[in-house]
């Protein structure tokens, strides 16, 4: 298998994992924060013990790249809070269509690193997925929390793609769960002192799903993820993501017994032919 094409793989079962993620929201009775505190903590130990396991180096190859490494832990921490609140306010189906404006911001974010012009093409999946997004949107009667749902899913929207950006132009070389293992562990100090409700009165229930996320839906998909990177740019990342939503509306829909309508399943359509040419674009060039 090319190196092209297990990235796509890597890419597409990190996305499959993601669209699950967006249950826990729901499924865990705890605030945003610790939930992701938590998560993070059990993603840390998981990436730890592989990599000393496989007896993977885990010390970075300069002070710059420590540096990075911060950076990108900030970025994430942030983005996990918004995202989880998001879904909280707003509900699961409108906080992933909130969040899913970052392949749009990334087409278009990528060109200030790359001193490049966005191309023709780059405009015009934008627009599908814009225009997918906007009927995947259920009729419902906004509140003042679904409207701020809405704002913090866009808001962890650009700390996503802010965070793909600078991982892939700046952080690449490291492998997946190298790069987790930092941005884990500095998005779980960064916010352990917000906790509320400490892991004495989390509930057993709460923890296993608690261990689920932390290890199936965060450690794995995102080294996955940023393994991706590697060999793939953030824009044909964050276009073929556009899949999650889809993929999120099938769990939501088993689990959470959310059912989808006819604008639903025309936006998940024009989503997901998005994500499938940019696959067929860049299969064709490489």
């Amino acid at each position: 298998m090319h190196s092209h094409q297990q990235s796509l793989l890597f890419l597409h079962s990190a996305v499959f994992l993601f669209g699950g993620t967006a249950l826990f929201a729901k499924l865990i009775g705890l605030p945003a924060i610790d939930i992701t505190v938590y998560r993070t903590a059990v993603a840390a130990i998981a990436l730890l013990t592989l990599m000393l396991i496989s007896k993977k180096q885990i010390r970075l190859s300069n002070k710059k790249d420590y540096a990075i490494a911060v950076f990108l832990g900030i970025i994430i921490g942030l983005h996990w809070i918004t995202y989880f609140g998001g879904m909280q306010l707003a509900g699961v189906t409108i906080g992933v269509i909130a969040f899913f404006c970052y392949p749009v911001i990334t087409v278009f974010l990528e060109p200030f690193i790359t001193k490049t012009t966005p191309k023709l093409s780059d405009f015009i999946c934008a627009c599908i997925v814009c225009l997918g997004i906007y009927l995947l949107v259920p009729q419902a009667n906004l509140g003042n929390d679904v409207t701020l749902g809405i704002a913090l899913g866009v808001i962890s929207a650009f700390f996503f793609a802010l965070r793909n950006v600078t991982h892939r132009h700046y952080f690449s070389r490291y492998g997946g769960p190298h790069t987790m293992l930092y941005q884990t562990l500095v998005a779980c100090i960064m916010l352990s002192l917000f906790v509320e409700v400490p892991p004495s009165e989390v509930t057993d229930t709460d923890w296993l799903l608690i261990l689920l996320v932390g290890v199936v839906f965060t450690a794995l998909p995102h080294s996955l993820f940023a393994s991706s990177l590697q060999h793939l740019s953030a824009k044909t990342a964050g276009l073929i993501s556009c899949l999650q939503p889809l993929y999120g509306s099938i769990l939501a829909w088993l689990i959470l017994h959310e059912e989808a309508n006819l604008s639903t399943i025309l936006g998940g359509l024009l989503v997901v032919s998005a994500a499938f040419y940019e696959t067929w674009a860049v299969t064709r060039k490489k």
